[in-house]
């Protein structure tokens, strides 16, 4: 067994571990570190096919972005995960009618796969006609030809964010906020109070 192959099954066995305790860990929390250690392992995955660049993506986006979302939202807010899960059972005709949708399709794409002859060395970044890799590849052409949906589409993200900032922001009574404008308006009538303390009381 070569080290790529020996990389390949661990990489393999543990993205899969991974991936069951996400949907069986009864703690939400685990569930989303068990989701991390499987974009890892896929990550890995994609290095050994020589797709550096979905590699990094997996990385920097689902990992450092989605999944650490996921992880903040599930901490800072009290869901009671024990009520949600009382009404689990309704779902069970739906879902397992789904799940085995998705088991005959497995079972028909690993019946008609075909294994080369070509395993067991880690595969080298695709190169283009031009000799580039394809990460510079797609960089050159993501910021020259379409670098103009390129900044449109970031200005979409950007707006949704927003707009989910917005939508889900709620202010609570009692609670002291700052309003620049009060503050910018003060003059000395409102900035000072000056009042007359008779000997031995308080204010």
């Amino acid at each position: 067994m070569t080290v790529a192959s020996l990389f390949f099954y661990l990489f393999s066995v543990v993205a899969c571990a991974a991936a069951v305790m996400v949907i069986s860990s009864r703690n939400p929390v685990h569930s989303v570190l068990f989701l991390i250690l499987t974009f890892f392992n896929a990550a890995g995955l994609f290095i050994l096919m020589g797709a550096e660049f979905l590699a990094l993506i997996l990385v920097v986006v689902y990992v450092g972005a989605v999944a650490v979302l996921f992880l903040f939202v599930v901490m800072m807010l009290d869901v009671d995960f024990a009520e949600l899960r009382e009404g689990m059972l309704s779902y069970l005709p739906i879902g397992g009618a789904v799940g085995m949708i998705l088991l005959v399709e497995l079972l028909l794409v690993l019946g008609s796969w075909h294994f080369s002859g070509s395993g067991g060395k880690i595969a080298e970044p695709i190169a283009t006609q031009n000799g580039v890799t394809n990460t510079e590849a797609l960089g050159l052409i993501l910021y020259t030809k379409y670098f103009f949906y390129f900044q449109v589409a970031g200005l979409v993200l950007l707006v949704a964010m927003i707009g989910a900032i917005v939508l889900t922001l709620r202010h609570k009574a009692g609670v002291k906020r700052q309003n620049v404008a009060d503050q910018v308006a003060r003059g000395p009538a409102t900035a000072i109070e000056v009042r007359q303390v008779k000997p031995g009381q308080g204010i």
